[in-house]
């Protein structure tokens, strides 16, 4: 018997009209579906006017590793299984990997079915850099766990997106603000697609104060990356040899300072050049 495969699909954040077509054929036409949440992938199915054909069984964190010997039994048998989360990509910080990894191990047919992602949707609306950026995934729970984390992100030069619960993401800003400095940018995305969908942004500092009142729905931060911070008499050092070379102090500083990131103005540049000759 031909071996079946497992679709890995993404369901809307809040719309169900952001369901790809592929979704919505394979939500109609699964053997087996394996939703975090058999209550919502239903309404989903509804609103789409879907009617699954297939069995539908739960999947989530506490029950995926007993759930997966029979998933993968069904598609050694040739079953379609299609893998949804209550909301955007699964195994991305939702239930799915260890079926996922069982099916690779196995050297079972998995393909994905794109679409939603809170993390890819914050990101285009954050207005901060995207072209290098981290996942963390949610913010640790427990206040000592969370400032060292955040220590982690200190330097971190990438875009960082990570999720949190509403009822903590006051303190997780005053937290921020503590460790990373009230200036560092960020954006609050809440709610993303839904009807009260609201994208707030600002400094730490202020997102913090806006927070201190109380938030409600699904959360997304955006977190500015690290400005690297340059070692002056490295840059110090730098201009020097271009001088050596040949370039005159004006335009050496001016090459040094474009090139790092951090680096101090250029006329303070140009000064400590000149005292460095003295």
């Amino acid at each position: 018997m031909t071996a079946g495969r497992l679709l890995v699909g993404a369901t809307p954040l809040g719309q169900p009209s952001d369901a790809s077509a592929r979704l919505v054929r394979a939500l109609g036409s699964a053997d087996v579906i394996a939703a975090e949440d058999t209550r919502r992938v239903r309404t989903l199915a509804t609103a789409l006017e879907v009617k699954p054909r297939g069995r539908i069984v739960s999947l989530y964190d506490q029950n995926e590793a007993s759930r997966v010997p029979a998933l993968l039994d069904d598609i050694k048998g040739g079953a379609t299984v299609l893998l949804v989360s209550d909301a955007g990509m699964p195994l991305i910080s939702d239930p799915g990997y260890r079926l996922v990894a069982a099916c690779a191990e196995h050297d079972l047919p998995v393909q994905c079915l794109p679409g939603p992602s809170a993390v890819t949707t914050a990101l285009a609306v954050a207005g901060l850099p995207s072209e290098r950026f981290c996942f963390e995934g949610f913010a640790p729970r427990k206040q000592s766990a969370r400032a060292t984390w955040l220590r982690t992100l200190s330097a971190e030069p990438r875009t960082c997106v990570f999720f949190e619960s509403p009822r903590r993401l006051a303190e997780t800003l005053r937290d921020a603000v503590e460790v990373l400095g009230p200036d560092r940018r960020a954006v609050v995305c809440r709610e993303l697609t839904k009807t009260h969908e609201e994208i707030v942004r600002g400094t730490l500092g202020e997102l913090a104060e806006w927070a201190a009142e109380g938030v409600l729905g699904e959360i997304t931060v955006v977190l500015d990356g690290a400005t690297p911070s340059a070692d002056p008499e490295a840059l110090v050092a730098e201009a020097l040899r271009l001088v050596d070379d040949g370039m005159r102090v004006k335009d050496a500083c001016a090459q040094v300072v474009a090139g790092n990131p951090g680096a101090p103005p250029r006329r303070a540049l140009y000064d400590a050049v000149l005292r460095a000759r003295e």
